[in-house]
């Protein structure tokens, strides 16, 4: 068995009647080249929870989350949100979906000519018209949450420094501070720590953790690294060639549950952990 220490603890929900955000049915996405990237997907996510996605690359994490916002179709099966089914949204109701659904993205999606501040506000491109976004002129309590946000994530002396001479741990915090201002029913987290060293992935994830427990918003989040999953989530989810194969509290997911995600021997799976972490920070 992997010897880590797991942070998170599980609770259920029919005891504690928190409510549910969001819940697939037997989701299903089959790309036009025949590849079937999602097959039969269901769980629910609840206020203040944070779900680790964990898999290989290929098994899925990513269509799931494009699938939730709308990004790309189902399929078949059903997203309820906000009480309506996402997959049968029309234009209006997918643009009012988004405004409750924050992102965060691997590369950040920053617009790195501009400072963190200007960056951070276009959390609230939605809310303005084009002419006014474009000449900034966002309303002043939009400006004050910008900076306090900035402040609860430590980049409080950094509002004005442009995007493109931050860290990816600062790039990335400027993101989370971005989706927060929308005021989010649920983060999306796309490999939000793939790109970061290990002392940057703590801080975001740390970050992560706090927005579900104290700001009650839950979050999901695609992750490689069982170890941090492990850590940090309330409950994980293995996906394997598209399929939902694990659901479960960290305490429950054991090395046969891992060798089934993977594919591969517990043991080969950290040899090839060790070998890319050697590769990136040596």
């Amino acid at each position: 068995m992997i010897a880590l220490h797991c942070r998170a603890s599980f609770y259920r929900q029919e005891e504690l009647q928190v409510e549910k955000v969001l819940e697939l049915k037997h989701v299903a996405k089959t790309y036009d080249n025949g590849v079937k990237a999602l097959k039969d997907a269901s769980f629910s996510l609840y206020e203040g929870e944070l779900i680790s996605i964990i898999g290989p690359s290929g098994s899925g994490k990513s269509t799931l989350l494009r699938c939730i916002n709308r990004m790309i179709d189902t399929t078949q099966g059903e997203i309820q949100f906000m009480g309506m089914d996402v997959t049968k949204a029309d234009k209006k109701e997918i643009k009012e979906i988004r405004k409750n659904i924050g992102m965060i993205f691997q590369h950040y999606n920053l617009v790195y000519r501009l400072n963190v501040l200007e960056n951070v506000l276009h959390g609230k491109l939605a809310s303005y018209s084009t002419w006014k976004s474009a000449l900034g002129m966002y309303k002043e309590e939009d400006v004050e949450k910008a900076a306090q946000l900035l402040d609860m994530l430590g980049l409080s002396d950094r509002l004005y420094t442009r995007c493109s001479d931050l860290s990816g741990g600062q790039k990335q915090r400027v993101g989370i501070a971005r989706a927060l201002l929308q005021d989010p029913k649920v983060l999306l987290c796309d490999e939000p720590i793939a790109s970061l060293d290990p002392q940057s992935s703590k801080i975001i994830m740390e970050h992560l953790h706090m927005i579900a427990k104290k700001m009650k918003i839950p979050c999901i989040v695609n992750l490689h690294q069982v170890d941090v999953a492990l850590r940090y989530s309330d409950r994980i989810i293995g996906m394997h060639q598209g399929e939902i194969v694990f659901e479960g509290t960290p305490a429950e997911l054991n090395d046969a549950v891992i060798e089934k995600i993977y594919g591969v021997p517990v043991q080969e799976l950290i040899s090839k952990v060790e070998q890319v972490a050697e590769g990136e920070y040596a």
